[in-house]
């Protein structure tokens, strides 16, 4: 004993037994082969439901006998293993085409567990027997099983494309494939244009076969995913729900119909109902699942103040549950008992070339049947043609053995041929049964024929494997249930944001925030107000706009700086709250502080920025000019010592420019007596300005304007003017007035063009917000004061007019 003990290296033994053990794992159990797309255990249930005649459309047998049968002869593992991949190729929301046909409880898309293997029955699948057509016909290997008493098919003659057609998913040693079912009719076509192409590339089969096609329906968003899968063999893609919103007098609804492969519905359901209850998504009042016999249906009814947030409610449950979901594409499968990472042309190949080896060895061995027939015919013959020669030397002999010779050595027959007379019943010497034998003498050269020439013609060889594949698509194909659309791109933080609009309060001393408009209510001319803002006395309220929550806001600074911002990215605060500091959200440097701003929702080329300063300078710049923020925002126009920008705005090159000063001065010129410039330019004189003045508004005035142009005073006065008292002047002259200015009104605190329709704000430098109609406030011409619009107390004063604005379409 002590002589057969051979000391090994620790390290080699460890290395050579993992390596015999993950080899095991990889051939034995996880990874499908790349011909016949089965796994070891799922080749063993079909052919052991083969063997018993379990077929399509025979009773039913117990679930039980098959794993049963499977364990005892081929699969020495425990049941549990056999009876869960039975399951699987029974499931019709798990394979795309299932191979087998069960009855009773075999699980469900809840994740339910199906009902034990004693009370389940199964059959094969029709489409089931085409991957063991002709196995009978030593098309494929056979190997000893686990105990070499029997034998079973190393591989499946299968016609089926089933590798692609059902997919596979498996995890190995150091290694996983993850194989997405594909349509049944498509990969067929792109199968018959490689037979007809060989050197069909990737891009045309895609043209064929456009990507996976699920049995749980749903979309793939994109085919970057899908490309990148088939030329290398690896991809994500990202899959989604259809998801309806439905609409009635009552109540709005989200209804989703298909869900993406493999998500759990209940799973689903749950995590919706606890995003709901922990307000991670509001505005969901209730959540049932009302799927049935028809089909699938998940219900999520949307409170009634929320219905016209759906888009964003689906937004979000994109984002945060499974209703969107990644598949990693990995087409990894055996190539001659080795793991090999295929491209998909690869794998359509390698399918092509087993079933050329299948019908060769179909071919030879209908050959070899042929030609033994075709022996025993000739030998018929020869006894038809000296009938009552063979009978009399039949008679005469003594025994079967000694007739048998005998015929061999007077006609030249071999044993076979001879003992062939010997079994032929004489019914088979009528004039009818002679006419058999020769007709059937001739087919069978006419089939010896055929077969030869498939052996050695390889265009008719693949010529019938072509039709055999559209035979099987005639058959079985079906219409594509996965719809392929456009990648709709990462979730947006706006895509998960109700669009709203909000009012944009910024203070002098720098402090931001937003509310919604509908925070203030609209009050009669000459009412009290309510506070906006609570402020330090130092500080007063100086900007005031409004826009939606979606929208782009450009913050231009006093020193020409523009910085960028979201609505929403704006903090949200209490009506009577100060807001957050605007230097905690822009970089703005020393001295800086925000004097205009403009809402956009995209960057025009065809639109511009006009901006103006308090020296009466203008200058025009293209927005798309803007369109690269940078986090320290970049440089918008030059600004001269001594000056600041004052204004800024949105035109098409097109409209007129309204200016209007601090001492009741105004002008109105065509903007295109303002040449675009560059970010860099400081601009051109808008108005010829008086000493100590400088300007306090700008506007933007269509050529035809019906609007009236709003003056404000900072004593709380205002009037309105039509706009077609202000007549076009050249750029840079003295203008003409626009309000008598008196002890009474004061200077002007702000102007603006409105319409009838338009409400306006009104915002003294404590912080005192007034929201009244346009059409309250009297017209007036050019040179009166005005009427009282608001009531201030001693020492307040009017610091800035704000129209409410509509939201745009």
């Amino acid at each position: 004993m002590i002589a057969e003990i051979k000391p090994v290296s620790i390290e080699e033994e460890l290395k050579k037994s993992y390596l015999d053990y993950a080899m095991s794992v990889i051939i034995g159990r996880a990874l499908p082969d790349a011909r016949d797309g089965l796994k070891p255990v799922q080749r063993r249930i079909l052919y052991a439901m083969y063997e018993l005649k379990n077929d399509w459309n025979k009773p039913y047998k117990k679930s039980a006998r098959i794993v049963g049968d499977v364990i005892g002869k081929y699969h020495p593992h425990g049941d549990a293993a056999v009876y869960d991949t039975l399951v699987r190729m029974a499931q019709d929301f798990t394979m795309r085409y299932p191979l087998i046909d069960g009855q009773g409880n075999f699980g469900s898309i809840d994740g339910d567990a199906p009902a034990a293997m004693r009370y389940t029955e199964v059959r094969l699948a029709k489409l089931a027997h085409e991957l063991m057509a002709d196995l009978e016909k030593d098309t494929v290997d056979f190997v000893p099983n686990y105990d070499n008493t029997l034998k079973e098919p190393a591989i499946l003659p299968t016609k089926v494309p089933n590798l692609l057609v059902n997919g596979s998913s498996g995890i190995a040693v150091g290694m996983a494939t993850n194989i997405p079912p594909h349509n049944l009719g498509e990969v067929i076509d792109a199968l018959v244009a490689m037979i007809r192409n060989p050197e069909i590339t990737i891009d045309e089969i895609l043209e064929l076969l456009p990507g996976p096609d699920f049995p749980t329906a749903g979309f793939i968003c994109g085919r970057s995913g899908i490309k990148e899968a088939y030329f290398s063999g690896k991809g994500i893609i990202k899959l989604r729900a259809r998801a309806l919103i439905e609409r009635d007098k009552h109540k709005t609804a989200i209804v989703i119909t298909e869900l993406p492969y493999q998500v759990n519905k209940a799973r689903l359901v749950e995590k919706i109902a606890e995003l709901a209850a922990n307000k991670k998504i509001e505005g969901i009042a209730d959540v049932r699942d009302e799927s049935d016999r028809e089909g699938l249906r998940v219900v999520i009814e949307l409170k009634r103040e929320k219905a016209d947030l759906a888009p964003v409610v689906l937004n979000q449950l994109y984002k945060h549950t499974p209703l969107e979901t990644s598949y990693g594409i990995i087409l990894l499968a055996l190539v001659n008992n080795r793991p090999q990472l295929l491209n998909i042309r690869e794998l359509l190949g390698l399918f092509i070339e087993h079933r050329k080896t299948v019908v060769i060895r179909r071919t030879r061995y209908d050959l070899k049947k042929a030609e033994e027939r075709a022996h025993i015919l000739e030998g018929l013959k020869i006894a038809l043609a000296n009938l009552d020669e063979i009978i009399a030397l039949i008679r005469a002999a003594k025994s079967p053995k000694e007739a048998k010779e005998g015929l061999m050595s007077r006609f030249k027959l071999s044993q076979i041929q001879a003992q062939a007379i010997l079994d032929m019943r004489l019914q088979r010497l009528t004039g009818l049964e002679r006419d058999k034998i020769l007709a059937e003498y001739e087919e069978v050269l006419r089939n010896i024929a055929w077969y030869r020439q498939i052996l050695s013609d390889e265009s008719v060889l693949m010529k019938i494997i072509e039709d055999e594949l559209l035979s099987i698509r005639e058959e079985y194909a079906d219409p594509r249930r996965t719809e392929i659309i456009s990648d709709p791109g990462e979730i947006r933080v706006e895509d998960l944001i109700a669009e709203e609009d909000m009012v944009v309060t910024i203070s002098h001393q720098g402090y931001i925030k937003r509310n919604p408009v509908s925070l203030y209510r609209s009050q009669r001319r000459g009412g009290r107000g309510v506070t906006g803002m609570e402020t330090k006395e130092e500080d007063f309220v100086e900007h005031l706009f409004i826009a939606s929550t979606h929208d782009y806001i450009l913050f231009f600074s006093n020193i020409g700086r523009v910085y960028w911002l979201k609505v929403h990215e704006i903090p949200q605060a209490g009506r009577t709250a100060r807001g957050k500091a605007i230097v905690n959200l822009l970089p703005l440097q020393s001295e800086e502080r925000i004097n205009a701003a403009i809402k956009i929702r995209s960057f025009d080329e065809k639109a511009y920025v006009v901006m103006s300063t308090r020296a009466g300078l203008i200058k025009k710049t293209p927005l798309e000019a803007f369109s690269n923020p940078r986090s320290g925002g970049i440089i918008a126009a030059k600004i001269n010592p001594g000056d600041e920008l004052m204004a800024a705005a949105l035109t098409t090159g097109e409209k007129h420019i309204f200016v209007g000063t601090r001492q009741g001065q105004s002008i109105r010129f065509r903007e295109s007596d303002v040449r675009p410039m560059g970010r860099q330019a400081a601009g051109v004189k808008a108005i010829d300005l008086a000493e100590g003045d400088y300007l306090v508004a700008m506007e933007i005035l269509e050529p035809e304007e019906t609007a009236t142009i709003l003056t404000v005073s900072e004593n709380g006065f205002g009037k309105r003017t039509p706009a077609e008292e202000y007549r076009v002047q050249s750029r840079g002259g003295k203008g003409i007035l626009t309000v008598r200015i008196t002890a009474k009104n004061g200077p002007v605190a702000g102007i603006l063009k409105v319409t009838e329709e338009d409400e306006i704000m009104l915002l003294s430098q404590t912080g005192k917000i007034i929201r009244i109609k346009a059409s309250d406030i009297p017209i007036h011409g050019r040179a009166a004061q005005g009427v009282r619009l608001i009531f201030l107390q001693p020492g307040e004063k009017l610091v800035g007019v704000a129209r409410v604005a509509e939201r745009e379409e």
